[in-house]
């Protein structure tokens, strides 16, 4: 009998010291201290602010677009602002793709968080006044200052005043940098003048090159051949 009490209570202890030893420490995962190997969380997590960025992540604009940054609040876990300090990497000039980061810092370390902003080449760079230089010559007679307006949709240009003297209106369309201009014909004294062409616009949108191949019936001026033309911002 006195065995069994022995037995009884050293199990008692054995128990008592077991539940009193479970390891104390931070449990949250989100708090910079977690302690994994901790069974009773003991409230000394600690964390790094909170930061929001504010607006539209990614920002989609176009070069030369006045870009004013949304910015980004931070906050630590009690609801306090902390300050944000901004990095902007963002070249409205250029098309690319850019990055503005946001660090906010509090006791217990720093915290970031970014912004993608695409700086891309839409209608509305297009859609400037151009001067034209080309080695077409007579037989495909460009005019140095065409106009150059919206089409029906966002992805379509009208090429006005095409020809010297004869003007004329030709379509055009475009994707990002790219711009086609599909086999397309205008009628001119004594004949027609139908053309195709490819080209691109450069990254900071002030600068097209075209190439056109054409097929002139006009006697005497008239050919077939192919040109490049440039078309430089003003």
């Amino acid at each position: 009998m006195k065995t069994y009490l022995s037995i009884i209570a050293a199990s008692a202890l054995l128990l008592g010291t077991s539940t009193g030893c479970k390891k104390k420490g931070c449990m949250d995962q989100n708090a910079v201290n977690y302690n994994a190997e901790a069974k009773k969380d003991d409230g000394t997590c600690k964390y790094i602010p909170t930061i929001t960025v504010n607006g539209n992540n990614p920002e989609n604009i176009n070069v030369g677009d006045n870009y004013t940054d949304a910015g980004a609040t931070a906050t630590n876990k009690d609801g306090s602002t902390v300050n944000v300090l901004t990095n902007s990497q963002v070249d409205a000039t250029t098309k690319g793709t850019y990055l503005v980061t946001y660090t906010a810092t509090n006791e217990n370390g720093s915290a970031t968080a970014t912004r993608t902003v695409n700086v891309n080449i839409g209608q509305g760079n297009w859609l400037v006044t151009w001067a034209v230089t080309s080695d077409c010559g007579n037989a495909f007679p460009l005019t140095t200052d065409p106009s150059i307006t919206a089409g029906a949709s966002a992805n379509e240009l009208v090429i006005d005043n095409m020809f010297n003297l004869v003007g004329g209106t030709a379509n055009a369309t475009i994707n990002g940098n790219n711009i086609n201009v599909p086999n397309q014909m205008i009628d001119v004294t004594l004949g027609q003048v139908t053309f195709s062409g490819v080209g691109s616009i450069n990254n900071q949108a002030n600068l097209i090159t075209i190439n056109y191949t054409y097929d002139n019936t006009i006697p005497l001026i008239g050919g077939t051949g192919s040109c490049v033309a440039t078309y430089t911002k003003q």
